[in-house]
């Protein structure tokens, strides 16, 4: 499976996005997966994001934020306008999304979700989020992924 591109890959390459894919390996059912990846891919957590599918007034919608906090739902609702956000059921992220959980990506999903990215994205060269499988990261810059999601940013992380 390693070499084989996903729909997110091929997007980027389709739109000639600069980036970077990193294989690792990490059990997903390891507790503290994302802080595991970061440990795999020897950068620092703060730069590995996770996509959370969510449902914001019944709307699905994508959270990128660090591994290294939480997701704040009321400032996730917040930012797209709505009063009450939850966890979407993994089965409805996956069916939405394409993506197996451990390796949603926020780019090539089957059915493009609004996404709202963690404005500390911004202040880094580069970030990490799933190419789309498990095992496999892509690098690239938060500016290139607001773009191709038309993402909004926000602080996400609960303090």
């Amino acid at each position: 499976m390693v070499g084989q591109g996903t729909p997110a890959t091929a997007l980027l390459v389709k739109r000639g996005i600069a980036h970077r894919t990193h294989p690792y390996r990490v059990s997903p059912d390891a507790p503290n997966y994302g802080a595991l990846v970061a440990v795999a891919l020897g950068v620092a957590p703060e730069r590995v994001f996770k996509s959370l599918v969510t449902a914001v007034d019944g709307a699905l919608t994508v959270a990128v934020v660090p591994v290294t906090g939480e997701l704040d739902l009321k400032a996730l609702a917040a930012a797209v306008g709505g009063k009450r956000a939850v966890l979407a059921d993994r089965a409805v992220a996956e069916r939405a999304t394409g993506y197996v959980r451990g390796g949603i990506s926020p780019l090539g999903q089957r059915r493009r979700l609004p996404t709202v990215l963690d404005e500390s994205a911004l202040q880094l060269p580069t970030i990490y989020v799933s190419a789309g499988r498990r095992g496999l990261q892509l690098e690239l810059a938060a500016a290139d992924l607001v773009a191709l999601t038309d993402a909004r940013t926000a602080v996400l992380q609960s303090s």
